[in-house]
């Protein structure tokens, strides 16, 4: 606590006239807090609103407020036999479309048989080949005669092929060759497994009938808590109708606006003390995590979104809540304190009035450091600790903190 002094002061002129009463303190050494001040509004750091994305009579109700949810519990369902059509058939085409996949990803078969075709191929390619090299000299040609006698005889000679033959050589080779890259390709894509197109075409039909089953059901995104519901099993709901809110309520953030004369102040990893009028006599703790880079102007003020999560929430603070936002811009310690109140601006220079030892105001030329509502740190001039500063200093010598 700081003590303050009412000095009575006699005037020693002959017409007995009596001086003001100076409200004095003295200056003593501390610890100062700068900070930014604004208000914002409690959230949670994920929020969802699920609503239905069919018609329906709700068979079941699996969570109520307060409950704590994990992601993919099913909260609600719907009747099955109150859907439509497309809803309950695609639970069969559901079935389906995972057998398809897991043969996908498990039957070795069609692989099996992509390698034997390769292995053909090549050896396909590999005779016309051989045959088409073989036509470029002198081949063994074979011909069927017959003797003075009638009898058949085999008669073999060398030649050279026929231009007839090789173009038929030329299209044997060219075939066998696009038969191997296409038994190639087919055996390298049934090699990717999972990665292959086949196998996403197949989980994409997974996909797509899953999303439309799912449309019987309120399926929580995220673990978190339910934090508004009004369902009851027997109720009929409409596409688009809200069913409930979740909200993850392990991690609470504050959105404040800082304006632009501020923001250059505040900084990531800052801390912050905060205070709510739903909550009496308590005040929070946190940090600022997130501090906007691009302004917005509202009303001619241009201001920044810094965002602060606190660190010690208890169930007492909700989503929803307005709360005063203190950030700590800066912290010094052991530092002579000056009380903004007894400020004043004389001739563009700050100046304060201490007692001097007749008790008598004197003027003092100080320079300031940081400050806060109600002190400010004192970079220089010729105070020293235990002088006792005039808060009430005549109104003739200079206008209060800030003014002219």
């Amino acid at each position: 606590m700081v003590a303050v002094i009412l000095l009575y002061i006699a005037f020693s002129g002959g017409g007995g006239e009596e001086a003001p009463l100076y409200e004095t303190v003295a200056v003593e050494r501390g610890n100062l807090q700068a900070y930014v001040g604004a208000t914002g509004t409690v959230r949670a750091r994920q929020s969802a609103t699920l609503l239905w994305q069919t018609n329906g009579i709700i068979d079941s109700v699996n969570a109520q407020i307060g409950d704590e949810v994990k992601q993919d519990d099913v909260l609600a369902s719907l009747l099955k036999s109150s859907l439509n059509q497309s809803v309950i058939l695609a639970e069969a085409d559901l079935i389906a479309a995972q057998k398809d996949l897991e043969n996908l990803l498990t039957s070795n078969t069609a692989l099996l048989e992509a390698e034997q075709a390769v292995d053909d191929a090549e050896e396909a390619y590999q005779k016309a080949y051989n045959w088409r090299v073989e036509l470029n000299g002198k081949i063994d040609i074979k011909e069927y005669i017959k003797d003075q006698y009638g009898n058949i005889r085999l008669k073999e000679y060398k030649g050279y092929a026929s231009e007839e033959t090789i173009e038929q050589a030329d299209r044997d080779l060219a075939l066998a060759e696009s038969r191997l890259n296409d038994a190639r390709r087919e055996y390298e894509r049934l090699l990717k497994g999972e990665d292959s197109a086949e196998v996403a075409a197949a989980k994409a039909r997974v996909e797509a009938a899953q999303a439309t089953l799912n449309q019987a059901y309120l399926i929580a995104p995220f673990d978190g808590t339910v934090t508004q519901t009004q369902l009851i099993a027997g109720d009929q709901v409409n596409a688009g109708d809200v069913g409930f809110r979740i909200d993850d309520l392990s991690r609470l953030l504050v959105d404040v606006q800082v304006s632009e004369v501020d923001i250059n102040n505040v900084e990531v990893g800052q801390t912050a003390e905060l205070t709510f009028d739903a909550i009496l006599n308590q005040t929070y703790h946190g940090k600022v995590v997130q501090v906007g880079q691009s302004g917005e102007t509202v009303q001619g003020v241009v201001s920044f979104t810094v965002t602060v999560e606190l660190s010690d929430a208890d169930e007492l603070v909700k989503p929803g809540m307005t709360t005063a936002v203190n950030i700590i811009v800066e912290e010094v310690q052991d530092v002579l304190l000056i009380p903004n109140r007894a400020v004043r601006l004389v001739d563009d220079q700050r100046v304060i009035y201490i007692l001097d030892e007749n008790n008598q105001p004197l003027q003092i030329k100080v320079q300031l450091g940081a400050s806060s509502d109600s002190f400010s740190v004192l970079a220089s001039g010729d105070i020293k600790e235990g002088d006792l500063i005039i808060l009430n200093p005549p109104s003739q010598n200079g206008g209060p903190f800030g003014g002219g």
